[in-house]
């Protein structure tokens, strides 16, 4: 079995583990093309940034994600972050390049818990003076 380095990357309710290894550029999200699973236009863009971000191109890794958890947004999101962990772990001097992208930082927002006597985390009942 060939060598691979691993990512995982976490964003809202989205985790993403991500395997790179040296190939010929296939990408494989799930079991499907990297395509077919990203539909919204400017997915693949910004899953392949931290590619784009050490100067390389797809065709000379092989990714496959597993993903799950979460929405459209925080799955892209969490395999930008994993991929970008795993290249860090290639090589070490792309670091300073990821971290100037923006690309290494774990966005820790997510939703915040519903409170008792409001209807969601903030807005309260309708308030009736009789």
């Amino acid at each position: 079995m060939a060598q691979y380095f691993e990512g995982i990357g976490r964003r809202k309710e989205g985790i993403a583990r991500v395997r790179v290894s040296d190939g010929s550029g296939k990408f494989v999200v799930n079991g499907k093309t990297a395509t077919d699973f990203f539909t919204r236009p400017g997915d693949m863009q910004a899953i392949l940034s931290p590619l784009a971000a050490i100067g390389h191109e797809l065709s000379a890794y092989d990714i496959s994600v597993m993903v799950n958890g979460g929405g459209v947004s925080g799955q892209t999101s969490s395999v930008v972050l994993g991929l970008a962990r795993a290249l860090v772990k290639i090589n070490g001097e792309w670091t300073s390049a990821m971290r100037k992208a923006g690309l290494l930082t774990r966005d820790a927002r997510i939703k915040e818990r519903k409170k008792p006597g409001l209807k969601k985390a903030r807005k309260a009942p309708t308030y009736t003076k009789r």
